[in-house]
């Protein structure tokens, strides 16, 4: 019996689900194989990098962002900057020795740059930038401490090698999406990739980076009470934020968490936080 074209299109051109889990199974063992622990969540996260690789590519980062800006070498903000950074990564290592029983083996280093934008960061590594234009929302030194304590959090948690070691295995699955579509027409594999394409950015990328965000707000929290610094300034800071941000896009399609999220989120582990700083800090709040 002939078989009409159309229907030899039918069975030629349906997803190959077998591809698919062939890829599905490769992604789990690569997620399976490579858990590591977040220093105090406790969370379990994908990371395939040594700390020492991250340092490098932290401190080639950090020289090329230095070298194409504007920094600030003397100064009242400079020298706060350093002093803050000083009393935080101390805290940092006695932190996570005492959460690992090793040290961090970062190079800490923060610096200031001339700039308008309300921004900072911290990279793989303990490389630390503030830039100017976030000085007025920070107000004071307890604000600017909560800014680099959050972007040290991100350090600390290792956010920087998890992205890439997530990226990898999104790729991986997308491989296989691609080769189970690939017996499909060309309208029917863009189709397929276009789904593939929206699930991993909001049902993944996007929640795993506010993931990140909220972790290294918990962490850089405990990181402040810790150094003395009144924790209670973190959700006063993201009330100005929240006030300076503007109009930003529904928190689903944002790499951060909304301003209200994280004020709330403050709220809630701020107990833990005042209990931190009465147990290292001579002045009791």
């Amino acid at each position: 019996m002939r078989m009409s074209r159309n229907n030899y299109g039918r069975r030629r051109g349906g997803f190959r689900w077998q591809i698919m889990l062939v890829f599905a199974v490769g992604a789990f063992g690569y997620y399976m194989m490579n858990q590591e622990t977040v220093p105090i969540t406790g969370r379990k996260q994908l990371r395939t990098m040594k700390p020492a690789q991250e340092v490098q590519l932290g401190l080639q980062s950090y020289q090329q962002i230095l070298a194409d800006s504007q920094v600030l070498t003397s100064g009242p903000v400079v020298d706060a900057t350093k002093s803050i950074g000083v009393r935080l990564a101390r805290e940092a290592e006695k932190m996570i020795m005492e959460e690992t029983g090793k040290e961090t083996g970062f190079d800490w280093q923060f610096n200031v740059i001339e700039s308008n934008q309300a921004n900072a960061f911290a990279l793989p590594g303990g490389y630390t930038a503030i830039y100017t234009g976030l000085i007025p929302i920070a107000e004071n030194e307890d604000g600017l401490a909560v800014v680099m304590g959050h972007e040290i959090g991100h350090a600390l948690a290792h956010h920087g090698a998890e992205r890439m070691a997530q990226q990898n295995m999104q790729r991986i699955i997308g491989a296989g999406v691609a080769m189970g579509a690939g017996g499909m027409d060309m309208g029917a594999q863009k189709a397929v990739m276009g789904v593939f394409g929206g699930i991993s950015q909001y049902g993944f990328a996007l929640p795993f980076s506010r993931k990140h965000e909220s972790e290294a707000d918990e962490i850089g929290l405990y990181l402040v009470a810790r150094a003395c610094y009144d924790p209670r300034e973190a959700p006063k800071l993201w009330e100005r934020m929240g006030a300076n941000a503007g109009q930003t896009p529904p928190e689903f399609q944002s790499t951060h968490p909304s301003p209200s999220t994280r004020v709330a989120d403050f709220q809630r582990l701020m107990p833990k936080a005042i209990e931190i700083y009465n147990q290292n800090c001579t002045r009791k709040i």
